[in-house]
Order: structure tokens, then C-alpha cells, then sequence
């Protein structure tokens, strides 16, 4: 099996509180940069002791936050700002067999989810895909879902573990803390995060021999809408080639193929 392992920092035990642990160049980024790096390289070790020989990891976080340098030497890491083109990227991840996701948050809006948002905390109020409010872990599932790729395992705050486990049912998820509020929560011991990654990845392996689940699609075609919390990022928004402005906050897209439109 090859597994492909998306990653983000604002789902990761320790990190609670935006722009001081989630920007670089602020006090809390570097140490929140090995914390990410710490659950990632537990996930691997479950996944090298399942005997999966082929892990890639991405890089998720807006501007880069996994620490090579102390990253688990079975794992392969996809880097770089700005990233290559989606389409050379999707190249690369069909070939893999399943995916994961470390440190997810839950979508913009959950009024109880830590670190909540979905693509940008500054800009963007919400993303909605044929009516159905949407955040990044669908995006990445139904992404990866066109690929080929099931969604199996994923690790975040109590409240994308929920999130996560209503879009797809049978995922396996690993809560590492629980979410009081956007920038406050009660997070488990990093000992304690990362025997929980490990267990879930063990069992998320285990669960998909006795009963896979499939990759992730829903029916097209697909319009998405994103509504920003200020008119001039919906102005920059339209400018771009098949938007549809709503209104003053609000673009929308269409589109027949999923890939074409998740990431818009």
C-alpha cells in the first residue's frame, strides 16, 4: 500500500491560538512547526510498522510548516512555495493507494471548533458546494476522492473529527484536543497525541482490508460559492476567468469536473 498524507497545523495538540503559533516569524511558529512535525512522524511509524514502504507527505499549511530536517527518514515530503501545478501535483498522488490527513481544523463557522476556518482566516467567511457548507477536509477529500484515493485516517481537534466522520462514515479519526473555543482549547500531552495517531493509523489500515472504504464523490455538476468577509476580496475574486459575482461578499463558480472547481 502507498499512502499519501495531507497535513495542516491548526488541528495539531499544542497549537491554539492563530497568527502567534501559525505565521512565520512570530514567537509560537517554530514550536509549533515541530509539534506538526512530531504527529506526522508518529502516523509514519504506524504506517512503517503496517509495512507501507511508500509514504508522501505534503506540506499543507499556507506557507510551509513541516520540519524537514526532523521529519521520519521512511517518509518522502512534498514542498515547496509556491507549489508546483495542481494538475503535476494530481500526477504524483494518483499513484498512491489511500490518504490521511494530520492536523486538520473543522470548517469556518463551527462555534465550537478551535482554530475554525476554511482556506483563509482573513478573508474567507465560507465556502458552500451544491448548496452544502463545505471546509478544507471535504475539499481534500473529494480532491483526492477524483483521484482515486479514499480518506481513511484523520487526526485534528474534537470538532473536524466530527466534521470528518459525517462526510465520510467508517473514517477513523484521532482527536488530540478539545476545542472551548476559536483560539482556546484543552490539548492532550504530545506522549498522548501520538500513541492516539499511532493507534488510529493501526486501526484505520486494519479497518480498510475488512471493509474499504471508497474515495469520496458526489454527484456533479458542481457549483461552488465563496463568500468573503470583505467586498474587495470578492472584487479580486471575480476578476478571474468563469466567476459569477452573487453579491456584494459572494463569487460563484460552476463546473462538471470536481477537480476543476474544489480549489477555486
Amino acid at each position: 500500500m502507498r499512502v499519501y498524507i495531507g497535513t495542516d497545523i491548526e488541528g495539531v495538540a499544542g497549537v491554539v491560538t492563530f497568527y502567534v503559533q501559525t505565521t512565520p516569524g512570530n514567537p509560537g511558529y517554530e514550536g509549533a512547526r515541530r509539534l506538526l512535525t512530531g504527529e506526522i512522524n508518529a502516523a509514519v511509524e504506524a504506517l512503517v510498522a503496517a509495512g507501507v514502504e511508500d509514504i508522501l507527505v505534503n506540506d499543507g499549511h499556507g506557507p510551509g510548516a513541516v520540519c524537514y530536517e526532523a521529519l521520519h527518514p521512511a517518509a518522502k515530503l512534498l514542498h515547496g512555495r509556491p507549489l508546483a501545478l495542481r494538475r503535476e501535483v494530481s500526477a504524483v498522488v494518483e499513484t498512491y493507494d489511500v490518504c490521511m490527513m494530520i492536523g486538520q481544523h473543522a470548517m469556518a463557522g463551527n462555534p465550537r471548533a478551535n482554530m475554525n476556518h476554511t482556506q483563509s482566516s482573513a478573508t474567507i467567511d465560507r465556502y458552500t458546494l451544491n448548496g452544502r457548507p463545505i471546509g478544507e477536509i471535504a475539499q481534500f477529500a473529494l480532491h483526492q476522492g477524483a483521484l482515486g484515493l479514499p480518506l481513511i485516517f484523520l487526526s485534528g481537534d474534537e470538532e473536524a473529527c466530527r466534521e470528518a466522520e459525517e462526510l465520510i462514515p467508517g473514517l477513523t479519526t484521532a482527536a488530540v484536543k478539545q476545542s472551548l473555543s476559536r483560539n482556546a482549547a484543552i490539548s492532550l500531552s504530545i506522549q498522548e497525541s501520538h500513541r492516539r495517531i499511532r493507534e488510529g493509523v493501526r486501526a484505520a489500515l486494519e479497518r480498510q482490508q475488512r471493509e474499504p472504504i471508497p474515495p469520496l464523490t458526489w454527484p456533479g455538476p458542481y457549483v461552488l460559492e465563496k463568500r468573503f468577509f470583505h467586498t474587495d476580496a470578492a472584487d479580486a475574486a471575480e476578476a478571474r476567468p468563469g466567476a459569477e459575482r452573487v453579491d456584494g461578499q459572494t463569487v460563484r463558480y460552476r463546473a462538471t469536473e470536481i477537480r476543476d472547481i474544489i480549489y477555486a
